[in-house]
């Protein structure tokens, strides 16, 4: 017992926040009590504990230690490794002789559950994860009454010890996808993990695509209806933010909180949505494309007013373009950063000032700057940044393609997006789906909102096992 006490000392010998009490029981019994103060409540170390410890040091053995802590969660240490873990984690370690036990003693160090930030809408819940692990099991547990959610736990990184669980329901998620899931964790051997955008690029094929494999979700209910779908969800100690996965590329651009309105009212914005996703990818290489190379595709007056606009125009079509596309991601990355009290304010008129000082000098012509405008507000209808990064990456490819070769050129990049984009997988599964391949009940989910009431049966990308939903 004093060489593990010792031995901690040592270890946390430049640790202030350090506290260890001997409480001597009798002549030949001493019990040691350690905890973090800053980690643990000192109030929760004296009720669970101390309390009980002082009005019974007469009756207190080894053999009976246990019933006198008076901790909700109590757990019997066996390894001096496991130690480090519990203290840290709040929990406040009991030695006698040669039982250890750790009282689970955290000081309430988390934020109130709060709204969601990012992923608003109008109808469904409101709540949102915080950076409590057990608050946010809790908040999906909330809506799933089922014994067969199962969650598995890991612990990932040497120096944060995080604690990560994988949440599945094992009558609906595809049982191969979760087991290689829990090895690729296994495997991981990293110093730390702070966020879970780390355990997705872990797992994942962070380096072979430029798309976003997995899903960061703040609301609860997301994953509640991905784990209903038969996906998986991985919820991680200290960040509001749960990865569910698979995830496909209709994903980002319809989610699921579009079921909280009714289909034939939510389809019109669904397919707008992604006819918006197209409109910023191609729109500045469709204008290059009609300056440069296929005049004859416009009206003949239209072309002339176009025409006189850049008469004073000193650069390509091409460079004007890429250089206000510049300027805009200046401004977007400028709006990201700022505080969002007065953010969006200063790109406002960032843009504002911007677009006409340019027009006035001659930089840049007013069709050039409407069809920039036209091309962010379109992406301005995503919320994700991985795949506003994606569409970027897209964009100046049907740039260049454009500029060489004009409207061809953009069916190159359109042949190009397409083959790309069904090549990827996301943790095995069809990154396109379900348009390749097509999958009638994951397209209604997504693409095309079918009747709460003929909603019945669930992917067989997603679910090999109970593929009903309602009879």
């Amino acid at each position: 017992m004093n060489k593990i006490v010792e031995r901690l000392k040592n270890e946390f010998s430049k640790t202030p926040d350090l506290i260890i009490k001997e409480i001597k029981l009798n002549m030949f019994n001493t019990l040691y009590i350690l905890y973090l103060e800053t980690v643990s409540g000192s109030n929760k170390v004296n009720d669970y504990i101390l309390k009980n410890i002082i009005d019974n040091k007469d009756k207190i053995n080894k053999n009976n230690i246990d019933s006198f802590l008076a901790g909700p969660n109590t757990k019997e240490i066996n390894k001096y490794d496991e130690i480090e873990y519990f203290l840290t984690s709040g929990f406040t370690i009991v030695i006698l002789k040669n039982k250890i036990y750790g009282v689970e003693t955290r000081a309430d160090i988390n934020r109130a559950v709060s709204n969601a930030d990012v992923e608003t809408a109008i109808n469904g819940p409101k709540d949102s994860f915080t950076e409590n692990y057990q608050i946010n099991v809790g908040l999906i547990k909330r809506r799933l009454k089922s014994h067969n959610l199962k969650i598995a736990n890991r612990v990932i990184g040497r120096k944060t010890s995080t604690q990560v669980g994988i949440l599945y329901f094992d009558d609906i998620a595809d049982l191969n996808l979760v087991k290689n899931i829990l090895e690729k964790l296994d495997k991981i051997d990293i110093d730390g993990v702070i966020d879970s955008s780390n355990i997705g690029y872990l797992l994942g094929d962070e380096e072979t695509s430029i798309y976003p494999t997995f899903l960061q979700t703040e609301r609860p209910d997301m994953v509640a209806t991905a784990l209903l779908e038969g996906k998986i969800a991985i919820v991680m100690d200290t960040t509001p933010y749960v990865l569910i996965i698979p995830a496909f590329f209709i994903d980002f651009i319809n989610p699921n909180i579009d079921n909280y309105s009714k289909n034939k009212n939510v389809n019109f914005i669904k397919i707008l949505r992604i006819f918006a996703y197209f409109l910023s990818m191609i729109a500045p290489a469709l204008y290059i494309s009609v300056m440069n190379y296929n005049q004859e595709t416009i009206p003949t007056s239209l072309l002339i007013d176009f025409a006189i606009q850049r008469s004073g125009v000193p650069f390509p079509t091409i460079v004007e373009t890429i250089l206000m596309l510049a300027v805009c991601e200046i401004l977007r990355e400028s709006d990201l950063r700022f505080p969002s009290n007065y953010g969006s304010a200063i790109s406002i008129l960032g843009a504002i000032v911007l677009g006409e000082a340019s027009v006035s000098a001659g930089i840049a012509s007013p069709i050039t700057i409407i069809v920039i405008a036209i091309t962010f507000i379109s992406s301005l209808t995503f919320n994700n940044v991985e795949i506003n990064n994606s569409l970027r990456f897209f964009r100046f490819v049907f740039i260049i393609l454009s500029g060489f070769f004009g409207l061809y050129g953009i069916t190159l990049g359109l042949l190009f997006f397409l083959i790309y984009t069904i090549n990827i997988n996301s943790f095995g599964k069809p990154y396109f789906a379900p348009f390749a391949p097509f999958d009638k009940e994951y397209f209604h989910n997504t693409v095309f909102k079918i009747p709460l009431k003929k909603d019945k049966r669930r992917s067989s990308i997603l679910s090999r096992y109970n593929k009903t939903k309602q009879r």
